[in-house]
């Protein structure tokens, strides 16, 4: 048995339309269609302070960054 991946759209009359591959020899095969709706593929919306508390800076934050630092040679 063999698998290969093809993106196709289903049309208002409820057909799939595919183009396979020149390699694959004409017969029988077994179709084994999967999907997503729209709505499971768009991402979540985000919304104002969803992360507040989640995401901590430390006090050093501003300070500014050693000679070193910008050398390379800070351990």
């Amino acid at each position: 048995m063999h698998a290969i991946e093809l993106q196709a759209h289903i049309t208002d009359t409820h057909e799939i339309h595919l183009q396979l591959p020149h390699t694959i020899r004409a017969g029988a095969v077994k179709v084994i269609v999967m999907y997503e709706t729209i709505e499971t593929l768009l991402p979540k919306k985000r919304s104002f302070g969803q992360f507040r508390e989640k995401i901590h800076m430390d006090s050093s934050f501003d300070d500014e960054l050693s000679t070193d630092f910008w050398l390379g040679t800070q351990e």
